[in-house]
């Protein structure tokens, strides 16, 4: 397998710390652990294209705070959007709210879409 090591990303993995991660890493993380996979744009854009076995869970949702509490926060969760920057507000919300382990997919789905890892 090419890619990433789980033990390198655990060593480089700071407790309170939101990893930005690249498709690459991304694939690796979700080959070795069990991982919460989050799309956090809107229903309407998850609808259109998502990357498969993704949650939706709509950042600007009001319900967002009682969503993103029914994840279980001591496993790692990996997020998403179209570029970058909700997924990035949202990080610094669930660190907030306690995760453990947070990824953020570096330039969201549309950097993963020109990736060679589409086909996750």
């Amino acid at each position: 397998m090419s890619g990433v090591s789980l033990s390198c990303i655990d060593d480089k993995f700071e407790k309170d710390e939101i990893k930005q991660i690249t498709a690459e890493e991304m694939q690796s993380i979700l080959d070795l652990e069990e991982v919460q996979l989050i799309d956090v744009r809107t229903p309407k854009e998850h609808e259109e294209n998502h990357i498969p076995n993704s949650q939706n869970i709509d950042f600007n949702s009001p319900t967002f705070a009682d969503d993103i509490s029914k994840l279980d926060k001591n496993k790692p969760v990996i997020l998403y959007c179209k570029s970058g920057r909700r997924s990035a507000k949202c990080a610094k919300k669930m660190k907030d709210a306690g995760f453990e382990k947070i990824y953020d997919l570096e330039g969201g789905i549309s950097k993963w879409r020109h990736s060679d890892k589409q086909d996750i």
